[in-house]
Formats: C-alpha cells, structure tokens, sequence
C-alpha cells in the first residue's frame, strides 16, 4: 500500500506504507545511528516525533523483549529507506513491521531518505505527517501547518510514570561494570525524576549499586527529600525543557541542598542549567546519532546522544557552574558542573553505550559523590 511525507513546506515525498495504516503529524527529526533502532524508537525523548533513520536499511536484527528503553514505542512514526524482508538475530522474537502494527506505529519504506535528510540538515526540524490510509496531501498539509511547533512543549507529563515505582533489577544484556558498593554493601538510595526516563538509565544506576526510587515529574522537594535520598537524578525526556516548569522549580530547590548529589541527563541537565538561571535553544536540526565526539581538555568521548535543544554557553553563571564538555562538532554544551556544590550534568547519554563506554565515568562519579556523601555523614 502506498504511503507518503507531507512536510510544512508543502514538499510530498511517496513511499511503500509499513506498520500500523493511519496518519501521525510531529516533528520530523533524523537520527544517523547506524543500529539500535528499536532503543530508539522506544526512547520517550522521541515523543511527538517521526524519525528518520539514516542507515540504509531497517529492521535487520527485529525485535527483542531486552532492547525496550519503555513499554511501548514514543516515536509516532518511522521513515526509512528500506524494510530487511528479513531478521537475523538469535534474540529476535518478531519482524520489526509486525511489531510496528501491533503498537499501532506507521511507517513509511522507499523514501529517499539521504534527499530528506539533506533537506532537513539545511532547512531544519520541521513538522510533517506521514500518512498511510489515503488522506489527501492537501489536506494534510493544512493540518501539518496547523500543528503545534516542538518549541514551547512540555511534554515530560505525557510520558512520565502515573505513580512512584522502585527499580532494582537488571536485563540479562546490561553490561557488568559494577562500583562501589561492593556485594552485600547497602545501595545508595537515589530518587530518580521520570520526565521520560530510559530503562537503560535506570539500570546503570543499578548495577552501579543504587536502589531507585522513581517519581514522577511533577514531584515536589518535599515528596523527594520524604525518601531519605542519598542522591537524586534528573532523567532525560522529551520537548522544549523551559516549559517544564515544575522540574526547574524541583531543580531549584535541590540547589538549596548544598550537601546533596544531583546528576542530570539531557533534559535533566538543560532543567539544571536552567535552575540556576540560564537559557536554552532550539538547534536547528538537533543532535541524534551515536557518534558525537565530546570533550573538555582530556579525554574524547563519543557519545549517544538525542536532542533538539542546547543550553546558551553566555547564559551561565560561571561564578557558580563551570562547563566541562562541549560538543566537538559545534562547540555547544555537553556538560556542567557545579563549583561548590556536588551536581553535575551531561547532555548526552552515558547510559546508552554506543559500542565504546566512554561516557561510563559519569555513573561511577554519581557514586563517588554519595561515597563521600555517606562517610562524611
């Protein structure tokens, strides 16, 4: 069945209709990891988004039960070059379209997906619909350009969890690069805030010895500090982090616990810059790869990363937070910490392990910072 692309600038791109049959209107967004595909359309920074993916062909190892970063895909729609008619994998359990049905995700096959991505690289993210069920392309694109622009969105509270939960268990795939503490030892106890977390983050956490707590993202500093934290962590999510008002204010308020271990990823961290007074950005096409070199004056990491929005460098109180990392490819911020406070953040994910573990550290740091936390206590 035929499928096609509408985009807001009127361009109709026509493919072969795979997944569920329907229509999904987001932000049309492209990610150059050459695997990992099923991570990524679970990742519920993707909510609100059609992602298109780079590599030239999709769906080559399925889908497993282990690779889920949530219970269900965040992507609203899938664009790529070509469909495996087949997987090869000993860990899949179904073909990624059969899957793409049932969660009720569409998708679009033989687009040209280098033209799209050049188009989008040169003219930025932009809204767009890919439809399957035969809706008319005019239509269409009155309501593409009807829709809601990603800037200005808070969409943490679409995806982060109803109820507190407690994580304390690991997938039989997570790699083992345990810290302190060592077997039989107490778990540090860290809150973690659910503005779309990863479970890849939650079990890095684990395995370097935390016992999680979750919360959800409208949590208040008196509902977190109720459990006794030793450590609390502000997860990554999807949308525009200035609008995530009640996690700033959260954020604010762990700032006035001089004592108190803070770690934040993407979103987490654009919450922490802007909690002590900065600004962000929407980038003009984003930084969604597995390959993003990131560096301070040592050591390069290349890092996984997913995001549509920076930190503005100028806007940071240097008396108080200095910048680590920037991204090598254009010199925005992918790291801070603070001077005299044990709070740090990173816009990529350490968690996700593109092959290297380069970014590791920052899970073991977390740890060092309760370590000391609880001796001095």
């Amino acid at each position: 069945m035929d499928g096609l692309l509408v985009l807001a600038d009127g361009l109709v791109l026509r493919g072969r209709a795979i997944g569920a049959r329907g229509c999904a209107i987001g932000e049309v967004v492209f990610n150059t990891g050459m695997t990992g595909y099923q991570e990524v359309i679970t990742d519920p920074s993707y909510t609100g988004q059609l992602i298109t993916f780079t590599a030239p062909e999709l769906g080559n190892t399925g889908v497993n039960d282990d690779d889920l970063e949530a219970d269900r895909p965040a992507a609203r729609a899938v664009i790529a070059r070509e469909l495996s008619p087949c997987a090869s994998s000993w860990r899949s359990r179904q073909p990624l379209e059969d899957w793409l049905q049932h969660h009720g995700v569409v998708g679009l096959v033989g687009v040209d997906t280098r033209a799209l991505v050049r188009r989008l690289r040169e003219g930025g993210a932009i809204n767009g619909a890919v439809c399957t069920d035969g809706s008319d392309p005019a239509e269409l694109l009155q309501r593409v350009q009807a829709a809601p622009s990603m800037e200005g969105l808070n969409l943490a509270t679409q995806v982060t969890t109803p109820a507190p939960y407690v994580w304390e268990r690991l997938t039989a795939t997570a790699f083992d690069q345990r810290a302190q503490p060592g077997p039989g030892d107490r778990p540090y106890a860290v809150v973690a805030i659910d503005f779309g977390i990863k479970r890849a983050i939650l079990e890095r956490l684990v395995a370097h010895g935390c016992r999680v707590t979750v919360l959800p993202a409208g949590s208040s500093l008196d509902a977190v500090l109720a459990h006794r934290p030793e450590g609390v962590f502000l997860s990554n999510g999807p949308g525009d982090p200035a609008a995530v008002d009640d996690g700033i204010d959260l954020a604010r308020g762990l700032l006035g616990q001089p004592d108190l271990p803070v770690f934040g990823i993407c979103l987490g961290h654009q919450i922490l810059g802007l909690a002590l007074g900065g600004s962000t950005f929407k980038l003009g096409y984003g930084h969604r790869g597995l390959n993003h070199p990131c560096g301070g004056g040592g050591p390069v990491e290349i890092t996984s990363q997913n995001h549509g929005f920076a930190l503005r460098a100028e806007s940071l109180p240097l008396d108080r937070v200095t910048i680590t990392h920037r991204n090598l490819n254009d010199s925005t911020v992918a790291a801070i910490e603070l001077l005299h406070q044990p709070v740090f953040g990173v816009q990529y994910h350490p968690e996700a392990s593109p092959g290297p573990h380069d970014a590791d550290h920052h899970f073991r740091r977390f740890v060092a910072l309760m370590a000391s936390r609880r001796q001095a206590g």
